[in-house]
């Protein structure tokens, strides 16, 4: 039997690294953080447990890369939701609503991932994050800000403490007054975006979460998307 090529070998490491977000997010959803290992990761995932240490140096940074893919990917679905627009009003309201109905609706992880972003290490720098921001950060150009570099960090921060005053068990704010409240301070209308409880990405809790963590070749992904595009 000849040996795999370099690029059979890459497409084999990033499914197996994919397995691990996705199994990430569904354990911790269902379990909670503490309750949550590594093996039960591992497990789940349908790797071995050694793997896991390849691709992540500990449970802290696996799940808050997870969390940032599962974030990463409902803004941008919620961004390219049909009817496609350009209208940077828009799309700063898709983008709110979409992290407001993570928090409403799966409540039990973003908990879990503000938690984890108040110890000592803070965010964990990796691709899933970096590609969120790249998200925040062209919303906000289409928005219209002057200054993206210092309009980003504001917007993180008020996204960020909105999420924690709806996750947090003292206090549940209501994730309708958030959005009131949001969309108040970008001067956004109420028709805008789509309502975390609407039958739309962001405002309704799937149980399948394999659309998020793509485990097929990134070949087959492209024609896929490309035929559903027809």
């Amino acid at each position: 039997m000849s040996p795999r090529s370099a690029s059979v070998n890459e497409e084999l490491r990033r499914r197996s690294r994919e397995r691990l977000l996705q199994a990430a997010v569904e354990a911790v959803s269902e379990h909670g953080y503490e309750a949550t290992t590594l093996g039960d990761i591992a497990d789940r995932a349908g790797s071995a447990r050694g793997l896991v240490s390849y691709y992540f140096p500990g449970k802290r940074q696996l799940v808050q890369s997870a969390v940032h893919r599962l974030m990463h990917r409902t803004l941008e679905e919620a961004l390219e939701r049909e009817p496609r627009t350009e209208d940077g009003r828009e799309r700063m309201a898709r983008a709110i609503d979409a992290i407001l109905g993570l928090a409403g609706n799966r409540t039990v992880l973003m908990r879990q991932h503000m938690a984890g972003l108040l110890q000592a290490e803070g965010f964990v720098r990796c691709p899933e994050q970096q590609r969120l921001a790249e998200l925040l950060r062209d919303t906000l150009s289409r928005y219209g800000s002057r200054n993206v570099d210092a309009d980003y960090p504001m917007l993180r921060s008020v996204l960020m403490g909105a999420v924690f005053a709806i996750v947090l068990p003292t206090v549940g704010m209501p994730v309708a007054a958030m959005r009131e409240e949001l969309f108040e301070r970008y001067g956004l209308d109420r028709e805008l975006g789509v309502p975390p409880d609407a039958e739309a990405p962001g405002g309704r809790c799937d149980t399948d979460l394999s659309r998020f963590f793509a485990t097929e070749s990134t070949e087959s992904a492209e024609t896929k998307r490309e035929g559903q595009s027809k």
